[in-house]
């Protein structure tokens, strides 16, 4: 049970208090501090269907105890690690984490898109000096503490959370275009009956999207949705985002073929499992004829509980542990190819120690070997749970 302070209060997660005092604090914009450890880590207030959460900071959770529900392992057992610093830079002042972006967010030329993400998956350009447009997605997805799992959680984590823990993350976000919350797009749930309204709202969220005059840079901005169909147009695709009924975005056919090539993986693990959801994160336009085009896109895969995976090995893991009361929390790749290792998998609340999970491809090579005997040899504190492919079935889970 986490005790926090507030002001010169205690209280513990379920005194039925907590939300006046959180109330209070929201509006004072004091933050509050978790009582995990000897030291109090600050936290902050995030507002969730109507109720107010104490969420953790950006980069704070390795800092929790690890029996503390906010506790998150190392960065460095992920992609994130070699973000950090670089990248990703924690303001001391505000706590917000500064972002720094390998793609842009305005436009010159042409309305239709020029490029979808066209690396093979095994290049990496500035692979910790900025942030790729999936490395973007997959810190959202962390921040919002969308990688985490219990069987306690089953069937209450609908899109609308979803949507709820990305905005909310994204407020604790700076980048060179200002507040990441100002620039982000994600998609309220649709409902028929309110069609108008959203739309409305819709309208308000996208009105500075406006194409420059004389020629200038088109604005941009970020959309994270998720995709239902990508159906021809005249020229290129349509992508058809859930919960956007009537607002399709435009795909030229050039980048339609690069994102097949670089997102072949991702393409097929959606299509090959039908609980999966297929998420993208695009920068994207509105011309002066006000049809909404993708600059750039990214793409990945997520259970039926919305936690990544890349593999069918890494889907049969996840199918597992859904099940489980303990928590569980997905690593993932940021800006790493998928020829380096990092852990699948931790989970926390192990005892005696938290455990890393780790899937070896068959694939694997010596210097894939090398990098995760040093990846084990860094955190002694955990045990380590390997699973290599190679070798036959999943090893018995700790």
């Amino acid at each position: 049970m986490r005790q926090f302070r507030i002001a010169e209060g205690t209280f513990n997660e379920d005194t039925p208090e907590l939300q006046s005092a959180l109330a209070q604090a929201y509006e004072r914009k004091q933050r509050p501090l978790c009582l995990c450890s000897e030291k109090p880590i600050a936290m902050y207030i995030a507002r969730v269907d109507g109720d107010l959460l104490v969420k953790r900071m950006p980069l704070s959770g390795r800092d929790h105890a690890p029996s503390c529900p906010s506790y998150e392992p190392p960065y460095e057992l992920s992609g994130l690690g070699p973000l950090i610093g670089n990248a990703i830079q924690i303001d001391a002042a505000t706590g917000a984490a500064v972002l720094k972006l390998d793609f842009s967010l305005t436009k010159r030329g042409s309305r239709t898109a020029s490029a979808a993400e066209s690396e093979p998956s095994d290049t990496v350009r500035n692979e910790t000096k900025k942030l790729s447009l999936r490395a973007v997605l997959h810190y959202l997805w962390e921040a919002g503490e969308l990688t985490e799992w219990t069987s306690l959680w089953a069937r209450k984590r609908g899109w609308g959370k979803v949507r709820a823990s990305l905005m909310n993350a994204a407020k604790q976000m700076e980048t060179r275009a200002g507040p990441l919350g100002d620039i982000l797009f994600v998609p309220e749930v649709f409902h028929a009956e309110d069609k108008a309204a959203i739309a409305a709202r819709r309208a308000t969220a996208l009105s500075g999207l406006q194409t420059a005059v004389g020629g200038g840079p088109r604005k941009l901005m970020l959309l994270v949705g998720e995709v239902k169909e990508f159906p021809e147009a005249r020229t290129g695709r349509k992508v058809v985002i859930r919960h956007l009924p009537d607002f399709s975005l435009t795909l030229e056919d050039a980048a339609w073929r690069r994102l097949g090539k670089r997102y072949e993986t991702e393409l097929e693990l959606w299509e090959a499992n039908a609980n999966a959801h297929l998420i993208a994160i695009a920068t994207f336009g509105i011309s002066s004829a006000g049809v909404s085009f993708i600059d750039e896109i990214a793409l990945i895969v997520v259970t039926e509980n919305w936690i990544p995976f890349e593999s069918v090995d890494e889907l049969r893991l996840l199918s597992r542990l859904a099940g489980m009361r303990r928590k569980s929390v997905k690593g993932l790749r940021f800006n790493l190819s998928r020829e380096q290792p990092l852990v699948c998998v931790t989970l926390p609340e192990q005892r005696p120690s938290p455990v890393a999970m780790y899937i070896v491809p068959a694939s694997a090579g010596e210097e894939y070997d090398r990098g995760l005997a040093e990846m084990i040899d860094a955190r002694p504190e955990m045990a380590s749970w390997i699973w290599r492919t190679a070798d036959g079935e999943m090893p018995p889970l700790p």
